[in-house]
């Protein structure tokens, strides 16, 4: 039984993730499962984006909007799960990146909302392993794979 909200406004993704204010990328989240979610977000058009730089934002900071929808799914899994929403979500930490590719060299110069879309492909405990896609419409941004490392400090110490 699905107890989780299906769908987030901002200010309930901005509940769920560590990030706050102008640095909370997410619109919202259009759907989700035990496996996926697909988000949306019109951030990347913002004058005063906080990770432009030189006036621009690179499609690279797409790996960002993806990490936090990967976090709200993390926090979903678990409220779904019967940790609660009043539980903070266990800290998650982007470990790594693979297989990205870049089909657009700046973010801002897109129009119309970004589709954030993350899979997740294989994890315990421990870690987890997404898929994760950046799109405009029809048109690829970015993709790629992350690995997502949950409660750092605590690996290790599990098997004591």
């Amino acid at each position: 039984m699905l107890t989780a909200p299906r769908t987030l406004a901002r200010d309930g993704i901005a509940q769920r993730i560590p990030h706050q204010g102008t640095m909370c990328l997410l619109d919202a989240v259009q759907a989700w499962d035990e496996e996926s979610i697909r988000c949306e977000a019109s951030s990347h058009a913002a004058p005063d984006h906080p990770l432009r730089a030189h006036g621009r934002l690179g499609v690279a900071c797409g790996i960002e909007y993806a990490a936090q929808a990967m976090a709200v799914h993390g926090a979903l899994v678990a409220e779904n799960a019967g940790a609660g929403a009043a539980e903070a979500p266990r800290a998650g930490y982007l470990a790594g990146v693979r297989g990205v590719t870049l089909h657009v060299d700046r973010l801002d110069t897109i129009p119309g909302p970004l589709t954030v879309s993350a899979q997740r492909i294989t994890g315990d405990a421990n870690t987890v392993l997404y898929s994760f896609t950046v799109q405009a419409g029809a048109q690829a941004l970015l993709s790629g794979r992350a690995i997502v490392v949950l409660d750092a400090a605590q690996i290790g110490k599990d098997s004591r």
